[in-house]
């Protein structure tokens, strides 16, 4: 829509051509009110954006409009008389009762922000993120690599051909590929333990970084408080605390922060077990006496 002219400047345009004509005929007294027909026109002209009203279709109104007759909905049958429900399968016994549910959506999954090595490169180059410090959760935000803070960070290996230079990045998790293709750079990956409100903190500089885990005991207390009360921080960074999440920092293949806690030859799961050398040893020959027997037996035959 035009801008109008304002009230103030057309009443001075008025009075000035009213003085100038004022020792002329009539005419030139109309022509200078003349100039408010403007605003008289706009409003006779104003109309819609070119898309934002659609025509009604009207049904049943004769042949030459296409729906006519039957009103698009063609002959006879349920969904010409009345409505039929979308989960309907015609009457016979429903797919879900046949074969029942597979499976499930875990609704309390973590939801993690995906960020791959190519697009990393890009932000490198551009001078967005510095490869000389630690790349943590916190560049990767203030960077604006990543939008919406989510659960957790996950490093992705798409464009993994495209890394240059060594970097040293710690995230939530990461896939093989990515770990691969970030040391075969000459690279560091670890994978640690955040959550939403974790990252938040991060970035808002109310928490510190560290790929420590938090010591247990009633006598770590008390240093961890001084550490915290001197560097000037309300928050330090959580440790999981669910099964799942603990294997998972715990086994070396993911890089997690809790793989040192393992002996050797202790596994990552807090269930299964890896049975002692002796007993790996013992299986070993009983294997080895029983192939002997095989041979010998063939032998005799």
């Amino acid at each position: 829509m035009p801008p109008r002219i304002p009230a103030l400047a057309t009443a001075q345009c008025c009075r000035a051509s009213i003085g100038q004509t004022s020792h002329s005929s009539l005419v030139g007294l109309f022509s200078a009110l003349s100039i408010q027909t403007r605003s008289a026109s706009i409003l006779a002209n104003l109309s819609d954006n070119p898309g934002a009203y659609q025509k009604r279709i009207r049904v049943g109104r004769g042949p030459s409009s296409g729906k006519g007759k039957t009103s698009g909905r063609g002959h006879k049958g349920q969904k010409q008389h009345g409505k039929v429900k979308p989960w309907f399968q015609g009457g016979q016994t429903p797919l879900i009762r046949q074969r029942g549910k597979l499976g499930f959506e875990n609704l309390r999954a973590p939801v993690m922000s995906e960020v791959n090595l190519d697009k990393l490169q890009e932000w490198i180059d551009a001078g967005r993120i510095d490869v000389t410090k630690q790349i943590t959760p916190k560049e990767l935000v203030q960077s604006n690599l990543i939008g919406t803070i989510k659960d957790g960070i996950k490093l992705l290996a798409r464009g993994s051909e495209s890394l240059k230079q060594p970097i040293d990045i710690i995230v939530s998790r990461a896939s093989a590929s990515a770990i691969s293709a970030v040391e075969k750079a000459g690279g560091k990956i670890m994978t640690r333990y955040y959550t939403k409100q974790a990252i938040k903190r991060l970035v808002e500089g109310k928490s510190f970084h560290t790929d420590k885990p938090l010591p247990t005991g009633a006598e770590h207390v008390e240093p961890v408080l001084t550490e915290l009360r001197q560097k000037g921080f309300s928050y330090r960074l959580p440790d999981p605390t669910a099964r799942w999440d603990i294997e998972y920092y715990r086994d070396p293949a993911h890089r997690g922060y809790l793989s040192h806690m393992l002996q050797p030859g202790e596994s990552p799961s807090l269930f299964f077990r890896v049975p002692p050398a002796q007993i790996l040893k013992q299986r070993q020959k009983k294997q080895k006496g029983d192939k002997q027997t095989e041979a010998k037996l063939w032998e005799k035959l």
